[in-house]
């Protein structure tokens, strides 16, 4: 196999391919690439055997063929070359092993390198949504929604199914849902008029935070839920991942309904006063207490080493009311509401909280009250 192919548009593929790879063993077949060059395209896979990335790049093939090669220390490579046109070779030794030589071909540097490839045999089959139906969505909007509840997945394993993020069909609107089970964050679109009914799917963080990563901010991309696999296709680029199982907790009971009482704040300054606060909170508790009164908002955590205290106007009238809260579980709703004003609705300090943009936009963020004392 030979090939020539523009260095920086390489490295950018291999980049991506990096990024799926779960592990850096040279002698783990999923740490390498598989690569196969033909008719002046060159095919690159990537796989952690649950999340699979596949394109294609535009080469000068002279010689067509296929093999793998560890992509650390092809990312590597490329990183130390400069500008210009790679030549990349393989040859068979006399011991029948894979020798892969890279060089670059400007006429005034010239740079060699030489590894070893495993088998390409090896090389785990990677399923590729062949004739199923895709349904198309604003790239915009579908990374608007996972920017809205990816984040409030469970970090731990304890229960599978609050490890990823629900996708859900109802009618014509796309439902995601985050939850670890004392907070939830709900995005709920009319994007899928037209589309074929799927069944309900838990997706992975990591092919969504991917997706957020590379997916344009113009544009659409494609989706299909099929044989417990989703698939994203958008430019040259085509990610697959493998659904996580079990079956989903009824995230609908959770949601609020006639909470009677609401305070509104401005973002940046709720996002100072618990910047401030968090200082004196334990890490290992992580609460803050709001005390909700007529036109202002205390915000306080007080422990066995010392106290924070931090008090901004709101809007709000009525009796006084005491809420405890997980900080974290306000910050990290905070850092992706886009609007300059946020709401809080709640009907008592023992209750659920909704946390929302105002004025109130597809999502919502749940959070429930921890003891006040």
């Amino acid at each position: 196999m030979k090939f020539t192919f523009d260095r920086n548009t390489l490295l950018n593929e291999i980049s991506v391919a990096r990024e799926i790879i779960s592990t850096r063993e040279a002698k783990a077949i999923t740490s390498n690439i598989l690569i196969i060059a033909k008719e002046n395209r060159l095919s690159i896979k990537a796989t952690d055997l649950k999340v699979n990335f596949y394109t294609q790049v535009p080469v000068q093939v002279q010689e067509e063929g296929s093999t793998t090669v560890y992509c650390d220390t092809f990312l590597g490579i490329l990183n130390c070359l400069p500008d210009g046109e790679v030549e990349f070779s393989q040859e068979v030794n006399d011991d029948n092993s894979n020798s892969i030589k890279v060089k670059i071909t400007t006429p005034d540097k010239k740079n060699k390198f030489e590894m070893r490839s495993l088998s390409e045999e090896d090389f785990p089959e990677i399923y590729t949504a062949q004739n199923v139906p895709y349904f198309e969505v604003s790239s915009k909007e579908i990374k608007m929604m996972i920017n809205q509840t990816a984040f409030a997945v469970s970090k731990k394993k304890s229960n599978v199914s609050f490890n990823g993020v629900l996708f859900e069909k109802d009618g014509d609107s796309l439902t995601l849902v985050g939850t670890d089970g004392r907070r939830m964050s709900l995005c709920s679109k009319k994007i899928l008029a037209g589309v074929s009914d799927f069944p309900p799917a838990i997706v992975d963080t990591k092919i969504l935070n991917i997706i957020l990563k590379h997916a344009p901010e113009e544009g659409n991309i494609f989706i299909s839920v099929v044989d417990k696999m989703i698939f994203f296709k958008f430019g040259n680029y085509e990610f697959g991942s493998v659904l996580i199982g079990g079956t989903y907790p009824d995230y609908k009971s959770v949601i609020p309904r006639n909470q009677s009482k609401s305070f509104q704040v401005e973002k940046s300054e709720l996002a100072e006063a618990l910047k401030r606060v968090s200082l004196m909170v334990e890490k290992d508790v992580c609460k803050v207490i709001f005390n909700i009164s007529d036109g202002k908002l205390k915000v306080y955590s007080q422990q066995q080493s010392g106290s924070a205290n931090s008090e901004i106007p709101c809007m709000y009238a009525g009796e006084d009311v005491i809420i405890a809260l997980n900080v974290n579980y306000v910050d990290e709703p905070l850092r992706v509401i886009d609007t300059e004003r946020i709401a809080f609705d709640f009907s008592d300090g023992n209750g659920a909280v909704t946390m929302r943009s105002e004025p109130q936009a597809d999502y919502i963020h749940i959070i429930m009250p921890m003891d006040a004392d």
